[in-house]
This record gives C-alpha cells, structure tokens and sequence, in this order.
C-alpha cells in the first residue's frame, strides 16, 4: 500500500516507529487483561519483562503464536504475576511490526504495573488507534478496514457487528478495488499511446470505454445508495416518543430499555426535559427520546418541555404515537396523531391495553407499557417499517460520512466524465475527470489520503487498539 503519508506518519514527538505498549483490556477488574506491545524492539523489551517458566529460551527465542507460561516481572526482579505471554513477528503480525502481548490476571494494579515495566524495559505509551494506525501504514489493512475495526467495537446490534467484521475482511476495498484498476486502464492506455507513439500499440478510442464508464456508475451509485440503511445500522433511528401527559409515554420508554430510566408518577407534567437512551426494537437501534406531555400550560417550564417535544418529533425518523385507550380522544391526542404522520415513519400506540378499551384504532398496536403485553406486536411493528428490501452483502454496506463523502465524489467525476464524452469533448479533459474519480477512491481506501483524514479516524480509537 502507498499513500501520501509515506512509510511513517508524521506529528508525533517519538520516533513513530518506536516501540508502544498499552493495555488493551478495560479498566475493570475482570478474569483476563491484555497487554499489548508492537515495534522494533518489542521482543527484547518483552524478554526483559517475561521469564518463562519452562525452557531457558527467552521468548524471543520462541516460535511465533506460541502461549508460554512464565512469571510478568518488575523493573527490581520482584513477580507481578502468573502469566502467558506470545509473540508475533512482522510482518505476519496485526501491525506489520514484531508484536508481543501478556496475558495477565484481569486486575487493574497488576496491568497498570505490568505496563510500567515495560515502559522500564525501553516502550512507550501507545496513542490512541496507534495499533491500527500502524496496521495501516504498514500495508496490513486499509482505511475501510481500520474503520472497521472501530464500527465493530462500537457495534450495537448482530447486523451492524456482521457489516463491520465483513468490511474488516475487506468487503469495500473489493468493490472499489475493481473499479479503480477499470479506471486505471484507462489513463493508462491513453497515456501509453500518447508517450510511445512508435510503439505498436492499440489505438486509443475513448469511445471504447464508454461501457466501462458505465458500469463504474453504476457501481458507484448503488454503493452510494447504501449509506443511508448504514447510517441506520450504526447511529440508529431518531424516535421520539409523543403524547399527552399521563398515557404511559414514561412507563413505554422503560418497558422498552429494560429498567427503570425516566420517572413515572400520576401527576400531569413529570416529564419536563427530553431523556435519550438507545435501544433495540425488532433488530432496530433507536435513538429513543422521551419528551414532555403534549398539551396547552401556564407553566413556562413545562412550556418549553412542550417545545422541545414539537421540535424533537419535526426532527424524528420515527414518532411513536402513544395514546390512553383507557380514555375517550382528546384534541390533544388529536394533535399528537397529527405530529406523527408529518413525520417520516410513525408507529400509533394505544397503551394501558390492561384496562377496558374506550375507543379502538385499526392501525394502532395495543399493549400495556405497564404489564409489557404487546410489546411483541410494537416490536414486528418497527422491524416490518425498516424492513431492508433487497438484500446487500455483509460489508457493504457504507456505514460512515466520510465513506460517503468520496464515494460521492467520484461518482461525480465519473458522471462529468460520461457527459464530456458524449459532449465530444477532447480524451485528454474527459480523463481529467476519470483521475478525478480515482483519486477520490484511493482517499476510500487510503491510496492517497491526507494526514488530517488519518488523524480524525483514529482519534476515535481507544489506548490499546
């Protein structure tokens, strides 16, 4: 792999091809706990730390993906724990880089000394995604994939987890991989005869490539298009839960989360300011916001409650309609049902289904936020709106704006492209356009890629990833 960042990233203090160690698990006590190191001297450093148990070999010694048993020492000599320890070496290694890590008893203490011991033994502190980034310098991943990475640690659901290990795998880089090579051809024909006239080689006719033109749009656009379901599948649906004070909109919301998140009492008005959790409904995530009662107060507090609620249903992808089905209609309720069909998708609820019914509603899903009854029913609700149509190859679906982003513009540049050819306009204006597209591909997968690109991705890194 090339890109413009060259063989080392620049900005940091260290050299950037320095050892690092980080612990690589949470900070909570816990069964195991990781350390990870990675560098030139990472082997060395580890067998300054690490004394195996059985065998005189150090583990530098040791053949690669091996666990060894031995004792994780202190800078002094004194044993900090019982544990094994395995090397890898670059650059079949996760970073391209001799790599060690040491498994270790899951106590906090232990790790943090662990890691000071090997900060003795000649490693530094690892950044944040200065694994990965590594991984990716070396030519061991992409950006898709790095990307992927964090989507897959962040993921929330069995589809987003399933999406990201296949884009991990390298399911986008081989969708646009084809497309860039197509679009290389290309250039590279035209420019072949251009500087080798003498050369037998085929004529250049632009018109040639008028169908591969073609299909790079097609691609392009149909990749394109998944962005929105990805962005569903990662950030979750905006859902607001609406309705007139005291019809359960509390009571829904923690049925909903499992556990008892926004206060529910039988006094008009409780909620006053929106609550945001997330959650799962019928394969969904939702971004699941609870708002103040609708209706008309003297009360500027719950006023602006009122507000915030109007506004947050305008915004909503999804307006959950809750209505008392205990009570007669109101024209509050009235006012709610309006709010919700303004909205793109709107679930209409009629709750407290444990009591006698004072009205029915065709379309309404009945249950009891109260008992959790029909809570099924709300589920095959939600799942049959975002049902996902025409199925799409797990990893490739685009799941971040930046994905999207030059996705789109080399879609644009192939469109201009197309355009210029049909408007005859001269080959060498029309391949402007193609390098164009291909330069917004190699940004994709980080062929050509700047430093301020790099450095937003693995900012959302943790230590020790």
């Amino acid at each position: 792999m090339t890109n413009d960042l060259g063989p080392r990233y620049p900005g940091a203090t260290e050299h950037p091809f320095d050892t690092i160690a980080a612990i690589a698990t949470g900070q909570v006590i816990s069964a195991i706990g990781i350390i990870r190191v990675s560098g030139p001297e990472a082997l060395p450093v580890l067998d300054r730390v690490f004394r195996p148990l059985r065998g005189s070999a150090p583990m530098s010694q040791r053949p690669d993906r091996r666990l060894v048993l031995g004792q994780l020492l202190s800078p002094e000599g004194a044993v900090l724990d019982q544990c094994l320890a395995t090397v890898s070496r670059g650059p079949n290694s996760y970073t391209g880089e001799d790599t060690a890590e040491l498994q270790c008893h899951g106590s906090p203490v232990v790790l943090r000394l662990g890691l000071e011991s090997l900060f003795a033994a000649g490693a530094r502190q690892a950044r944040a995604g200065e694994f990965t980034r590594r991984a990716f310098l070396n030519g061991r991943m992409d950006l898709t994939q790095a990307e992927a990475v964090i989507d897959l640690i962040d993921a929330e659901t069995a589809r987003a987890a399933e999406n990201a290990a296949a884009q991990l795998d390298g399911a986008v880089s081989r969708k646009t991989d084809g497309i860039y090579d197509s679009l290389s051809a290309i250039c590279s024909h035209y420019h072949a005869v251009l500087d080798y006239p003498d050369e037998d080689i085929e004529p250049f006719q632009l018109e040639g490539y008028e169908a591969t033109l073609a299909e790079a749009q097609n691609g392009l656009e149909k990749l394109l298009a998944t962005f929105r379901r990805g962005n569903v599948l990662k950030n979750g649906v905006p859902c607001v839960i609406l309705g007139r004070p005291n019809v359960g909109k509390s009571s829904l919301m923690n049925a909903l989360l499992g556990y008892a998140r926004a206060i529910v009492t039988a006094v008009p008005g409780t909620t006053r300011d929106t609550i945001e959790e997330k959650t799962v409904l019928g394969g969904v995530l939702l971004r699941l916001l609870d708002t103040a009662g609708i209706r008309d107060t003297a009360d500027p507090i719950e006023r602006e409650g009122v507000t915030r609620a109007r506004s947050a249903a305008q915004a909503a992808e999804l307006v959950l309609a809750v209505l008392d089905g205990s009570q007669p209609l109101t024209e509050e309720d009235e006012a709610v049902l309006a709010a919700a069909q303004a909205a793109p998708k709107h679930i209409v609820i009629r709750n407290k289904a444990d009591l006698p019914a004072a009205w029915d509603m065709a379309e309404a899903v009945s249950l009891s936020a109260l008992t959790g009854d029909g809570l099924d029913a709300l589920e095959a609700a939600a799942a049959a709106l975002f049902a996902e149509g025409e199925p799409i190859p797990a990893g490739e679906v685009l799941t971040n704006p930046r994905q999207a982003d030059a996705v789109g513009r080399a879609l644009e540049y192939i469109r201009a492209a197309r355009e210029a050819m049909a408007a005859g306009i001269t080959p060498d204006a029309v391949l402007t356009e193609v390098e164009g597209a291909m330069g917004a591909l190699g940004e994709l997968t980080g062929r050509t890629v700047r430093e301020d690109i790099t450095n937003g991705i693995f900012a959302r890194f943790c230590v020790g990833k």
